[in-house]
């Protein structure tokens, strides 16, 4: 039986990933008078990394000073709190306690607290262990950073509003549609998918964990600019226990991450993690989404150095996120990328890359840099009052 060939459309601007850094994207050229369409593999939108994380708006206070992480962390902190606030989305800025349980850990604070002043972060107050006990009773701790412009926030309330914004724009997502390859014909970029072959002027890789993967299959691109990517699995348990605590609770930063925290969903239910597991397999469509009960143990061993008070049989398995690390175990963090024609040749194409946490709270400011590359402008950041 003779197939049938693919049907040809043309497109002004594609966006590959509906989770919240393509849809910030997305939402973002639409309003710059773009017309766009979003492939999205999934039936609906955030189905991956954006729905697997802690929900937390993230102050900027881990990240080298002048980094990409650093710098659209805390303008994209500034940018979500303004856009929730004007669409009415649930955010609480509880802020946040990290905490040091030895005198290696309290070094590991004092220079975290010198990092996040160099990145324009000044609000940032140091807790003796005698003041510890009025602001977090529950906690052992030798000594804490308090953040208190770290906050948590409804993210599917923001990614529904983000696709209502493209959709007002006339914008659309096309949901279930894979892109299987692309090529570059008459200086348009054609992306290949099950059912049509579109001409597109722009496209924007924010397909997560298979942007690497994605690039690599568009006839053109210099896969020598292609970083490797290393897959990072987080699980995280949860409790029906009532939380004694107000903020947040981080420990000192462990490889790979920030270490089994404490967070607060916005109706005060605790959830506890992610730890990190270093994945053999860099084929996220292998990953293997389930929280192995086994792992409680190493969570309680890892909560009760800061909340000894933690009851046994606490902890439940919740869910699990795997993470698109450009940076292998042991090796320091990576920053984000974000490529176009000079690093990978091809003109129109944006990838973005190993966007892990921070993401959610540097959607927008991601989004604003992603434009501003579309128009061939470099993107400045104004950090003044980052950490408020």
């Amino acid at each position: 039986m003779k197939r049938t060939a693919p049907e040809t459309h043309d497109c002004d601007c594609v966006v590959i990933g509906a989770g919240v850094v393509g849809l910030a994207c997305a939402a973002q050229l639409a309003r710059a008078g773009r017309e766009v369409l979003v492939l999205e593999k999934n039936n609906m939108i955030g189905s991956e990394t954006s729905s697997r994380n802690s929900e937390v708006i993230h102050a900027g206070i881990y990240y080298p000073p002048q980094s990409l992480k650093a710098q659209t962390c805390i303008s994209g902190r500034r940018l979500l709190i303004q856009y929730v606030k004007e669409r009415h989305i649930d955010f609480h800025l509880c802020g946040k306690l990290i905490v040091a349980t030895n005198d290696d850990e309290v070094i590991t604070l004092e220079k975290l607290h010198t990092n996040a002043r160099d990145s324009g972060v000044s609000n940032l107050e140091w807790i003796d262990q005698s003041q510890l006990s009025t602001v977090e009773p529950a906690l052992s701790a030798t000594a804490a950073l308090l953040s208190p412009g770290t906050g948590i926030v409804d993210s599917h309330h923001f990614m529904t509003s983000l696709h209502g914004d493209l959709e007002d724009q006339g914008g659309m997502i096309a949901f279930g549609t894979s892109v299987d390859s692309g090529t570059v014909e008459n200086d348009k970029i054609v992306l290949f998918t099950d059912t049509a072959k579109l001409k597109c002027e722009t496209v924007v890789n924010a397909a997560g964990l298979y942007a690497p993967a994605l690039a690599g299959t568009i006839e053109g691109v210099n896969v020598r600019s292609l970083p490797r990517q290393h897959l990072a699995k987080g699980s995280y348990f949860t409790s029906s226990e009532r939380s004694p605590f107000r903020r947040l609770i981080y420990p000192a930063p462990a490889d790979g991450g920030l270490g089994v925290h404490v967070t607060l969903d916005l109706a005060g239910r605790m959830r506890f993690g992610p730890d990190v597991e270093w994945l053999e397999e860099d084929n996220p469509s292998a990953a293997d989404y389930r929280v192995e009960h086994g792992r409680a143990d190493r969570f309680y061993h890892a909560i009760r150095k800061y909340w000894p008070g933690l009851p046994d049989g606490a902890l439940a398995p919740d869910y699990a996120g795997i993470r698109p690390k450009l940076s292998p175990k042991g090796a320091p963090a990576a920053d984000f990328q974000i490529q176009d024609e000079r690093e990978h040749g091809v003109p129109g194409l944006i990838n973005l890359f190993g966007i892990e946490s921070p993401g959610l709270t540097a959607s927008l400011a991601l989004a604003e840099i992603v434009l501003d590359r579309t128009q061939n402008n470099p993107r400045s950041f104004d950090l003044v009052g980052g950490g408020a």
